[in-house]
């Protein structure tokens, strides 16, 4: 991760209380790339809770339309080289999702995937043949906005943590390519794991 002294902070727009985002940030002209090519990624789990007790059962996660309507994800994007890693999960969550917090450390992983354009001629023209690397944190949700910078294009859903972790990660046929967001499981993360947190396929 850069420390140069022009690398954005934490802070505008991805800040609660601060001015809401007008709108997402557009082009690849500054993403990050790996040491491999694949395409840098950062995003969020928000969760919040929704009763007085500390317990799993009153744990809620957001998941987020994909914008081909395929399915719910966790909102993730492009991390640029103008802004932390940190910086970049919380502004595409505020982009996609529409939600602001505070990130639990540390960070929960980083995941191998291909995206959903990976074996296309589309992925193929690009440097980074679909791979990407996802960096996810926790976001405990603090602030959640009527009108966000993609609210036209997507839907929000809470879910009740664990009762759709019995639902999708213990069912094998929900943790294949095709799978998009479902939570993981805890560690050990496995090949199906990496699958339900990215949206994507996973790969060596």
């Amino acid at each position: 991760m850069s420390t140069s002294d022009d690398v954005m902070p934490l802070g505008g727009t991805s800040a609660v209380g601060g001015p809401a985002p007008t709108a997402a940030r557009q082009g690849r002209h500054k993403q990050r790339y790996g040491e491999g090519g694949e395409r840098l990624v950062a995003g969020c789990i928000p969760v919040r809770m929704t009763g007085q007790e500390n317990s799993v059962d009153n744990v809620e996660v957001l998941m987020v339309s994909s914008r081909g309507g395929k399915g719910f994800c966790f909102p993730k994007g492009g991390w640029e080289d103008d802004e932390t890693v940190e910086a970049a999960a919380m502004r595409e969550t505020v982009e996609e999702a529409g939600v602001r917090g505070e990130l639990e450390e540390p960070i929960v992983g980083t995941f191998p995937f291909g995206s959903k354009h990976m074996g296309t001629k589309h992925a193929d023209d690009t440097p980074h043949g679909g791979r990407c690397r996802a960096h996810m944190y926790v976001m405990h949700v603090l602030e959640v906005l009527e009108v966000w910078p993609e609210s036209s294009e997507r839907q929000r859903h809470w879910c009740q943590c664990q009762l759709w972790c019995q639902q999708y990660v213990n069912t094998s046929k929900h943790t294949g390519p095709g799978c998009r967001g479902q939570l993981a499981p805890p560690a050990p993360l496995g090949a199906a794991s990496t699958n339900i947190i990215t949206g994507g396929s996973y790969h060596h």
